[in-house]
């Protein structure tokens, strides 16, 4: 009887050995799934992070381009001003000198009709120039906000990888 016992025990023991086996391989399989999973994963996240990295190189390039062209377009609309305010003195002048000159009043006010067409040209270039100094400034904004995304895309990816 005691032998029947131990012979007993020690199936038991052999079929519960047999069961944490089984179940160690199971969960081995398990892991290497989940591992070869991860490693695809990251390789995944190792593409995104380098598509981000050009697309924000790429977005960095057109804002300092936008940047650029709105640092030429304040040039010129400084340009136009500066001109616009030498035609308005040059507009002033001439009503003075025709009030000092009853003689030359017709002179005088050719003179300011042309200037005012020349401000009015000026004026209109000036407002011109401006509303491109305005779209490109609205361009650049755009620009930053992309950019602003594209930076945080690219560190969300690299959190993402340091945690994978």
């Amino acid at each position: 009887m005691v032998l029947w016992s131990r012979v007993a025990e020690r199936d038991k023991t052999i079929v519960e050995n047999q069961n944490r086996s089984d179940q160690n391989v199971a969960a081995t399989a398990l892991m290497q799934t989940q591992l070869d999973e991860a490693k695809a994963g990251a390789v995944k996240l190792q593409k995104k992070l380098d598509e981000a990295g050009a697309g924000s190189a790429q977005v960095k390039t057109e804002v300092a381009e936008a940047k650029a062209g709105a640092a030429e377009l304040q040039v010129q609309l400084d340009k136009a001003r500066a001109v616009s305010h030498e035609f308005q003195s040059q507009m002033e002048d001439a009503k003075v000198a025709s009030i000092r000159h009853q003689g030359e009043v017709e002179l005088a006010k050719a003179q300011a009709t042309v200037m005012q067409t020349q401000l009015n040209e000026a004026k209109a270039d000036t407002a011109r120039i401006q509303k491109q100094l305005e779209e490109s400034q609205a361009g650049a904004e755009a620009m930053k906000a992309k950019l602003g995304k594209a930076e945080t895309d690219l560190a969300q990816l690299q959190k993402a990888r340091s945690k994978s």
